[in-house]
């Protein structure tokens, strides 16, 4: 009986205990942050989206940024067999923890946080492959998040 109601107690502790980042968990704040930490500070104007897609916008032409990210998004963010959306570039950033992950569409990266991998030390394709998913979420989902101007 004593072993019941210490496994019992095991249990409660272990999966009600609040975790502060479980992986694939990053808040809308800490995503936010660590992506204009990422972007190059010279790219004044840049869309983020909420699973970490992030539109660099460089042309001062444009007047909506939030509709010519969507257009973008919607363009280059999907993923299926057999497109160029499979093209993938991993870089490590060096101002903040993890990657950003480029596809084929021009200004487009993905932000990927150290947390969000299962394991320790990915390799690049596992980030490139994270990172391309949550691209083609941000495809079908398209909520901005934030936007710098």
């Amino acid at each position: 009986m004593i072993r019941l109601i210490l496994l019992f107690f095991i249990v409660i502790f272990t999966f009600c205990s609040p975790q502060k980042n479980p992986v694939g968990k990053i808040s809308t704040d800490e995503l936010t942050e660590y992506v204009k930490k990422a972007i190059n500070p010279k790219f004044k104007t840049w869309v983020l989206f909420s699973h970490g897609t992030y539109v660099i916008i460089d042309d001062t032409t444009i007047i909506d940024k939030k509709k010519f990210a969507l257009k973008q998004i919607k363009e280059f963010g999907p993923v299926f067999p057999g497109c160029s959306a499979g093209d993938i570039g991993v870089s490590k950033l060096h101002l903040v923890e993890g990657w950003s992950v480029s596809g084929h569409g021009y200004g487009i990266y993905t932000y990927v946080h150290p947390t969000e991998m299962e394991s320790k030390n990915p390799s690049d394709i596992d980030i490139g492959f994270y990172g391309r998913n949550k691209r083609d979420q941000d495809s079908k989902d398209t909520s901005i998040i934030f936007v710098s101007e």
